[in-house]
């Protein structure tokens, strides 16, 4: 349920509607927009008389939100939530570009990749410290070091470093040394996790699960707003359907679906979604143009040789080449990149 008050209603009498909702059981949730604030209240609302509030003349309208998503959901917060990141903006008009390797492997090459994307205008650096593979047989990252490499990668760049958080044991550590811990597709729905990255003030960046609907993807980052924590990205990375071509289908409909239900800031990875390094810059194009507010993309200095998805990595030349055309795209959404 939210509670829209009328302009001009006094700071007096809209916490005097504050304390009575939690008198009455319900967490509640201000959001303070240019003409009115809103009352968001969330948990079991039974107790409380419509007709009631209602006939306080400070009241414009009550507005009963039916999905089960209630703090992520739009109608709670109408204005598009803008997650900031030491100085860089994700959601707003400001498109957030995140780029580097799927694993971090070496110095060289971790400092190497962070030095190129932030010169082609990338503004976070992405890598894989610790990596959940389908293969225990797999390359599985190099762990706690990985996560001292990409701090070395981000003293030389001052790019803000984006990396996968797979258990909640490395918890505090990401706190102190990460910028925006990635929730990836398999922990999505990891709720015990959820609920304990949900405790920090982090930026979090939840990916969207291999099967996942929609509502399924909202719910989850539910589970972290009701810890507390409103600085969440959604990612879209494909979903699992009947065609193998490509690794994942990337469901580009969902992002604009996405941003009518729900205020927080949406961006794509073409890169899992594709599995293919050639379908990178089309699909990339294509998230832009249908509303993403960034991406993140996987760029190898060496894809041939990579220990992780080179495949579907592009090179930092191809890279330097994507943004100048992805530039285009954003002056015509009228975006800033």
């Amino acid at each position: 349920m939210v509670i829209v008050m009328k302009p001009k209603t006094t700071r007096t009498e809209i916490e005097k509607i504050k304390r009575k909702m939690e008198s009455l059981g319900c967490q509640v949730h201000e959001v303070q927009g240019e003409n009115r604030n809103l009352i968001g209240l969330v948990g079991d609302t039974s107790k409380i008389d419509p007709d009631q509030i209602k006939a306080n003349r400070n009241v414009e309208k009550l507005i009963f939100i039916q999905e089960p998503y209630k703090q992520v959901n739009r109608l709670f917060h109408p204005l598009d939530s803008v997650i900031n990141v030491k100085g860089n903006s994700i959601g707003g008009k400001n498109l957030a570009i995140i780029a580097g390797p799927c694993s971090v492997e070496s110095e060289e090459q971790i400092v190497t990749i962070a030095k190129q994307v932030k010169a082609s205008g990338a503004r976070f650096l992405r890598g894989g410290a610790f990596k959940p593979r389908t293969s225990p047989y797999s390359f599985q990252g190099l762990k706690e070091d990985g996560l001292e490499l990409l701090k070395i990668a981000r003293e030389k760049t001052g790019l803000p470093i984006v990396t996968e958080l797979m258990s909640a044991d490395y918890l505090q550590k990401f706190v102190d040394d990460v910028d925006v811990i990635q929730i990836g597709a398999r922990n999505m729905q990891n709720f015990d996790l959820l609920k304990e990255v949900g405790k920090t003030k982090k930026p979090i960046l939840l990916k969207r699960g291999m099967s996942a609907t929609i509502e399924e993807l909202l719910m989850a980052a539910e589970y972290i707003m009701s810890e507390g924590n409103e600085n969440i990205i959604l990612c879209e990375r494909g979903i699992r359907t009947f065609e193998q071509y490509t690794r994942n289908t990337l469901d580009l409909s969902a992002i604009p679906i996405i941003k009518k239900l729900s205020h927080l800031p949406v961006i794509v990875d073409p890169s899992h979604a594709a599995g293919l390094w050639w379908l990178v810059e089309p699909l990339a194009k294509a998230s832009l143009a249908v509303g993403a507010d960034g991406l993140i993309i996987e760029v190898h200095n060496d894809p041939a040789n990579a220990k992780c998805d080179g495949q579907q990595s592009i090179t930092p030349e191809r890279f330097d080449s994507l943004m100048k055309l992805l530039k285009g795209i954003a002056h015509i959404e009228n975006k800033e990149l």
